[in-house]
């Protein structure tokens, strides 16, 4: 039989257990996660869409005319531009005048807007030299980007060439192929407009155009009568095929221009940035020449690096040149390769940038009207290349030239008053003309020594 507790006994196991049950909770919540209340997530803040693309007051353009001056792109006179502007207009009056050719955020331009522009530029051009403050008074200026433009430049190399074979000039330049055909990728799906597809037929089907490793190393269009000429430097036939157009100097003092017909569609991979990648050479390094003067000493690395380029340019013979994308000869200084999507074929504008000074001298700075007259492979976005023209002048500028400039588009004030509303939604800047035209060095690769 159980002897019964004490009361004193049962008095202190009570205690026990309710210290033990005080314990066992103060442990539970000295365990227990606190609760934490949710940090309030504040709103995301307002975006207010500020239009970049407002015009400089009329003090701001009046201030940029005086730093202007002809001279500086090589120009007696305003008046030298008077064949390059004519051609603009030519081609903005083929356009339908109510159709949007611009439309960013502050301003929507009409085919018809740029073609009263061109007119009265064309107007005020006899009257500049002597006052070029017109510039200000009848033109409004809106920034091209919102901010500095990358300037590069290209030009019209001379080649050692020959129209018959011979031995001491033993690389072809090739005409487009009739093996080489092209699709409208955009007949087949919205997706794709503006993209095209260049193929082969091949009895296994359609295969993609052959590379320039399978042109140039792997004889792929040898003995297929596609040889226009034979010139006698591999080097300066791949930077023909950057600039996109040349001129052949022959073995009778004869010059034949040589210019851009088709390229086989093949991804770009510039040689600059082959080099570069390949550390060859550095960023700062690489200027055209350089890389021009490293591949002709190097020249066990020849084929490997220029067959990274896949894309491969097909020209064709004329006795006049070189044409822009627009169809119209190019202006040395003055003509300018674009992005059409952020400026408009035949449009006129000022620039202002720096220029690289031979050692013979010439000016550091270019400060003065260009017209948008091609285009380029590599010019995309807020990039413009400028047409320095031919010789030893133009190859130095051009390929030491990647420098910021200020770029404005001119727009006459009466052609303001008539204009649509723009576009509020449009924030990206983009341009709506489709600007085509026949190619010209606008076809160029700008693949080459140039590693913007």
């Amino acid at each position: 039989m159980t002897k019964p507790l004490s009361g004193r006994v049962r008095k202190a196991a009570s205690v026990c257990f309710r210290l033990l049950g005080l314990f066992l909770v103060a442990l539970a919540w000295s365990c227990a996660k606190p609760v934490v209340p949710p940090t309030p997530v504040p709103p995301p803040p307002v975006k207010v869409e500020r239009p970049w693309f407002e015009p400089l007051s009329a003090e701001q353009a009046l201030s940029r005319v005086a730093q202007m001056h002809p001279s500086t792109q090589g120009f007696t006179s305003w008046r030298d531009l008077e064949p390059g502007l004519k051609a603009n207009l030519s081609y903005v009056s083929s356009k339908p005048a109510g159709q949007v050719a611009v439309d960013r955020p502050g301003l929507k331009l009409t085919w018809g807007a740029l073609r009263l522009t061109l007119e009265d530029l064309l107007g005020a051009l006899p009257y500049l030299d002597g006052d070029p403050a017109l510039l200000a008074r009848v033109f409004t200026w809106f920034p091209a980007q919102p901010e500095e433009t990358l300037v590069t430049g290209y030009y019209e190399p001379f080649l050692e060439a020959s129209l018959e074979p011979d031995p001491a000039y033993p690389y072809p330049v090739y005409g487009r192929p009739p093996d080489m055909l092209t699709a409208d990728l955009g007949e087949f799906h919205s997706r794709w407009k503006g993209q095209q597809l260049h193929y082969r037929l091949t009895k296994n089907g359609i295969k993609p155009y052959h590379t320039r490793g399978d042109i140039d190393f792997g004889g792929a269009l040898k003995g297929k009568g596609l040889e226009l000429a034979w010139v006698k430097d591999l080097i300066d036939l791949y930077f023909l095929h950057i600039q996109g157009s040349g001129r052949l100097i022959l073995p009778d003092g004869n010059v034949k221009h040589i210019l851009y017909a088709h390229k086989n569609g093949r991804d770009l991979a510039m040689l600059g940035r082959t080099v570069i990648r390949r550390g060859h050479l550095t960023r700062d390094e690489a200027s055209a020449p350089r890389i021009k003067s490293f591949v002709q000493q190097n020249p066990h690395l020849a084929q490997d690096l220029l067959a990274e380029d896949k894309s491969y340019v097909f020209f064709k013979l004329s006795d006049v040149g070189p044409f822009g994308s627009m169809g119209s000869l190019l202006t040395p200084m003055g003509s300018i390769a674009v992005d059409r999507s952020q400026i408009p074929l035949g449009a006129a504008l000022a620039m202002t940038t720096p220029l690289p000074v031979p050692p013979q001298g010439g000016p550091g700075r270019l400060s003065g009207l260009m017209l948008a007259q091609d285009t380029g492979g590599a010019i995309v976005g807020g990039h413009v290349d400028l047409f320095c023209g031919s010789g030893t002048y133009a190859e130095f500028v051009s390929g030491r030239m990647k420098n910021p400039g200020q770029l404005f588009l001119l727009v006459t004030n009466r052609a303001l008053a008539d204009l649509p509303a723009p576009s509020a939604a449009n924030g990206n800047g983009s341009v709506k003309g489709n600007g085509n035209g026949t190619h010209g060095n606008g076809g160029k690769n700008g693949n080459g020594g140039k590693t913007q």
